[in-house]
């Protein structure tokens, strides 16, 4: 009994401010079936959750703000990982007690990510693209893998990504969300996931905005009518990101649609949600500038 008890308050403490946890599907997840479950997880020497790959199940982790403090505002949070795995500590967890603290809702998805992270044939040339060579670039798609070659995990994790947002619509009186208020936030992959998301939503499924944080589209980019409005950050010497992100914002601008770019010149790769000291590091304050401005 007292072993129980100890692990229940454990559990309890990794997870102080997180809700609950519901999945999205009933059963298993469409496109999925018969995939054997073997997620794993990382922990940090506290408990706290770091990474997480090997998803076939996947769910949403509900993050909600102090009553007095909502302001209606929904974040569907979208790890990076390459589609391989989820930055959950960096990406979901310290990220929903930012936004949290604001006031914000914080929805973590975990979605399905690659069963064989192991290297696959590359068939055709490696994208390698600088910002100055956006335009070699085939409808803003910056997607790696350029060989054609069959990969059902962006489409997978679209799905989820579009099964998120319903679930949060449904729950949306709940959880104390404006449904007028509802976007995605992606880092790396997850921005391209949410991008996808964005291009691929009907109606019902409609974000009201996009986020991405140095992850460009991972398919080809056709701008929807009545685009969500677009939020991008992003290194401008990160290869293959930067060209991709630029052609995005150019994308959305050609189609009168609302758009908003910060590049920072502090370094080549990612940078996470955290305040290092350099400029990328701004990038939070500046998102949150923009959501409250426009929400």
């Amino acid at each position: 009994m007292k072993l129980t008890l100890s692990i229940a308050l454990i559990i309890l403490s990794f997870s102080t401010f997180a809700q609950q946890e519901i999945k999205l599907y009933d059963g298993e997840a469409p496109g999925s079936e018969g995939i054997a479950n073997n997620e794993k997880v990382q922990r940090d020497a506290s408990g706290r959750i770091q990474t997480i790959s090997g998803v076939v199940e996947p769910s949403i982790t509900v993050f909600l703000p102090e009553a007095e403090k909502s302001t209606g505002v929904a974040v569907i949070l979208c790890a990076g990982g390459a589609l391989a795995a989820h930055s959950w500590g960096d990406n979901v967890i310290s990220m929903a007690e930012w936004l949290n603290e604001r006031g914000i809702a914080a929805i973590g998805l975990k979605y399905r990510t690659r069963t064989n992270v192991g290297p696959r044939p590359q068939t055709g040339k490696p994208l390698n693209v600088t910002i100055t060579e956006f335009d070699q670039l085939q409808k803003s798609n910056a997607n790696p893998d350029q060989s054609g070659a069959t990969d059902a995990s962006i489409d997978n994790a679209i799905d989820d990504a579009l099964r998120a947002m319903e679930i949060v619509r449904q729950n949306a009186d709940k959880w104390r969300i404006d449904t007028a208020k509802i976007g995605y936030l992606g880092f790396s992959a997850g921005g391209g996931v949410g991008i996808g998301a964005a291009l691929r939503a009907d109606n019902q499924h409609r974000a009201a905005f996009i986020a991405t944080v140095f992850g460009p589209s991972l398919i080809d980019v056709e701008v929807p009518q009545n685009a969500p409005k677009l939020f991008i950050a992003t290194r401008s010497n990160h290869k293959n990101v930067a060209a991709g992100l630029l052609s995005l914002y150019l994308d959305w601008k050609k189609a009168g649609a609302n758009a908003e770019m910060h590049f920072y010149d502090d370094g080549a790769g990612p940078f996470g949600s955290g305040d290092t000291g350099n400029t990328s590091s701004t990038w939070r304050e500046n998102f949150y500038r923009w959501l409250t401005f426009n929400f």
